[in-house]
């Protein structure tokens, strides 16, 4: 009787639904295994019950942290960074890797295939301009090889989507963006792979982040998420692009089907997601070198003093 009492505890506290309202940093196809982790039921497996909400733009969830009118977001770290540099007291924090290297790319209307970063100076070059650190880490990326970032021959600031419009019409030489516009590009013949951006190597794009008092608040919800974030992790290990295009799909009805599927084989093959939900160190300080290169920061960024690390969390987000 005691081992069926207890075999029904067990039972009922796994069906226990804990809800968190969840906010988006803006919809993108290199959020991928966010999303899969919602539509293949992992965060439902781990007991939360996952409201997504949208942004009005990127980065507005961190207000929306501070004031309670959410729980937790996915964003750049950058944001956590930012914060402690304007308020060195600031409770944000990050944890939970998903995005591990950059997910941007140079796209040139010209095919060359010798293309170095030193060319970029002579080349007509429009930066994304949505959020700011695509353009932070590549100025550093510059920098490392002796350029001066403000020699460029920059394009005003303005959105991909017009970027793309100007290397399309031969007003541009080289746009950085992320997917689908890589793939845009080369179905329609309007330019090609200059540069990948994630082979520079470990750069922490994106966490959760939630401020210290959530985490109290709901230190076991965001637990049995970071759980559930490991979960894919593990699954995108056997499954291949074509499963992973069909998941995320839904997500996109504005993106074509073929777009979706070549995106998903560029991000896989670029290795950007990150196979274990711990931050990592080499990453986080690559980005926070990158932050205080381009002026974005004023000092030196510690990963203890931005990232979720206390022994309790652990213990939760091990147990299973």
């Amino acid at each position: 009787m005691r081992e069926k009492e207890g075999a029904s505890r067990i039972s009922c506290a796994k069906k226990l639904i804990m809800p968190i309202r969840l906010a988006e940093n803006f919809r993108a196809l290199f959020y991928a295994p966010y999303y899969a982790t919602e539509a293949l039921g992992f965060f439902e497996r781990e007991g939360v019950d996952v409201e997504l909400l949208d942004s009005a733009a990127p980065g507005d969830a961190i207000s929306g942290l501070r004031s309670g009118i959410i729980d937790i977001t996915w964003a750049g770290p950058m944001r956590v960074i930012k914060a402690r540099d304007e308020k060195p007291g600031s409770d944000l924090v990050c944890f939970c890797e998903v995005v591990a290297r950059d997910p941007f790319y140079l796209v040139g209307r010209s095919r060359r295939p010798e293309f170095r970063l030193t060319d970029l100076p002579s080349l007509r070059f429009a930066a994304v301009s949505e959020v700011p650190t695509p353009w932070m880490c590549l100025q550093h990326d510059l920098r490392l090889h002796g350029i001066d970032p403000a020699k460029l021959t920059r394009a005003p600031d303005r959105a991909m989507s017009d970027n793309f419009e100007a290397l399309r019409n031969g007003q541009l030489d080289v746009v950085q963006v992320f997917e689908p516009y890589v793939s845009m590009a080369l179905s329609e013949g309007i330019g090609d792979v200059l540069l990948a951006a994630s082979e520079r190597g470990p750069t922490v794009y994106t966490t959760f982040i939630a401020t210290r008092a959530a985490i109290r608040r709901h230190r076991d919800r965001f637990a049995a998420m970071t759980r559930a974030i490991g979960q894919m992790q593990t699954w995108l290990t056997s499954h291949d692009a074509e499963e992973l295009a069909s998941v995320v799909a839904p997500f996109f009805p504005g993106v074509a089907g073929n777009m979706v599927l070549n995106s998903m084989r560029r991000y896989l093959r670029a290795g950007i997601w990150a196979s274990t939900t711990e931050v990592s160190r080499p990453g986080f300080l690559r980005l926070a070198d990158s932050l205080r290169s381009g002026g974005f920061i004023s000092r030196h960024a510690r990963y203890e003093d931005c990232v979720e690390l206390t022994s309790a969390w652990e213990t939760f987000t091990r147990k299973n």
